[in-house]
């Protein structure tokens, strides 16, 4: 009976054992849930204070603190550390809300976060600015990025467009009323086309005009037409359509200077312009030239992207520019434009200077962190602005069926703009029904 008790328990504990194993790599949630958050809660618990000390992250005390110390409290002067004011768990990790103490920064927590990391036993520290003096620490427990579930109630709204997701567990939001202009760089089978089209996805939902330069004869964005406003295929047509944007942000100049208004969204709403959102699938076919009768058009094509980045902010309109590459090597005008271009999601690339093109002069220290995204991880990416700020990422899987779908049912949303007409691409036809027949009998019927 002892040895059958004996069996018993040790059998129990290797079940929990392999059950534990196996839902930390196939059911990470449950078992941070279960297993990861406890632990790392009361090993932040236990070892705050002299992880905080030997990180450098604490400071002397006041003289009144040190006088009260050794006089009232009867026991020696240690450092003062960041005061914890709440913490919680959530799905993915802990959350720590901090008070600074006089003399530390945000940014001293930020450049020890990776000590943090490998001290409280956690996948990824980051440090959140919330209010002067305060702080929050964002710990998860496992890779976010290894399997993208975006959170609940991420839905396009306002010009916000949820599109990826962030390795701190919170949706990257694409807000073109902050960031009105970005440039998406990255490699073949990188993710850069699935990126663009979550970005259509969630556009498709809201009452702008979606305008497409596809000048790789439309292979990518032709399938969106249903919800296109405007479609160039080619670099003739798209110099034509620059021409009449450019064109569109001076009349809409011209009613904010009627009205007396700085941007399009001091207008009433019954006279408020739509918001066009100008979508390029990769810029350096707009820049290049085969022969020098093309010159013209390519002068044509530059200026009026760089006036359009210039200016259009404030009349609606957006430019959302992706390639592999955006170098000076394209020509003149090349980094003019890029300069204006804010938002800034480098995906992975094959040199380090793809990487310092779209990252160097917005963030250099997350150039490192672009070079090193894996081959086996399409769609993460490194996001950054103008900032400083930056983040890794990684878009949801994504697929044509869908996005063709939403621009379907969402082509009632397409506003009316008479200058985008002679642009408007023809939607293709729906797919027909597939035609069900119905079973063979697989055995002769019986002779009467």
């Amino acid at each position: 009976m002892a040895d059958l008790t004996l069996w018993l328990e040790a059998s129990g504990a290797l079940a929990a054992a392999g059950g534990a194993g196996y839902a930390k790599v196939r059911a990470p949630r449950v078992y941070w849930a279960t297993i990861g958050m406890p632990v790392a809660w009361g090993r932040f618990a236990w070892s705050y204070r002299n992880t905080m000390d030997v990180c450098g992250l604490t400071v002397q005390p006041s003289g009144l603190r040190a006088f009260m110390s050794r006089r009232v409290a009867r026991h020696e002067v240690r450092p003062v550390a960041p005061k914890i004011r709440r913490m919680w768990g959530t799905s993915t990790g802990l959350r720590v809300t901090l008070r600074l103490p006089a003399g530390l920064e945000p940014a001293d927590l930020a450049a020890a976060s990776e000590r943090l990391r490998h001290a409280w036993g956690v996948h990824s520290v980051h440090v959140r600015p919330t209010k002067p003096g305060f702080v929050q620490l964002r710990m998860t427990g496992f890779d976010l990025l290894r399997r993208v579930q975006m959170p609940k109630n991420t839905e396009p709204r306002d010009l916000v467009v949820p599109v990826a997701l962030r390795d701190d567990g919170t949706a990257y939001e694409r807000n073109y009323r902050e960031i009105p202009h970005a440039l998406t760089l990255g490699a073949n089978q990188s993710g850069k086309s699935m990126y663009q089209r979550s970005l259509i996805k969630g556009l498709a939902q809201l009452p702008v005009a979606l305008v497409g330069i596809d000048c790789k004869r439309g292979v990518e964005q032709s399938r969106y037409a249903p919800r296109l406003s405007a479609l160039a295929t080619n670099p003739d047509d798209a110099a034509s359509l620059i021409d009449v944007l450019v064109a569109e942000m001076e009349d809409r100049f011209d009613l904010l200077a009627k009205h007396g208004a700085s941007d399009v969204w001091e207008l009433p709403e019954d006279m408020r312009p739509a918001p066009v959102v100008v979508l390029i699938d990769e810029i350096a076919e707009l820049f290049l030239i085969s022969s020098k009768r093309d010159e013209e058009r390519r002068e044509r094509i530059v200026m009026g992207l760089i006036r359009l980045a210039q200016l259009s902010r404030a009349v609606g309109v957006y430019l959302e520019i992706c390639g592999q590459r955006f170098g000076s090597e394209l020509g003149k005008g090349a980094t003019m434009l890029r300069a204006q271009l804010t938002g800034r999601v480098v995906h992975r690339v094959n040199d380090k200077q793809t990487a310092e093109m779209g990252l160097n002069d917005v963030a250099p220290e997350s150039v490192p962190a672009a070079c090193t995204i894996p081959a086996d991880r399409p769609g993460q990416a490194v996001a950054a602005d103008a900032s400083g700020g930056w983040g890794r990422i990684r878009t949801p899987l994504t697929s044509v069926e869908e996005t063709v779908a939403d621009c379907r049912k969402f082509a009632h949303l397409i506003p009316d703009l008479p200058a985008l007409e002679p642009f408007r691409p023809a939607p293709a036809p729906a797919p027909a029904p597939a035609v069900v027949f119905p079973p063979m009998p697989t055995t002769a019927p019986a002779i009467p």
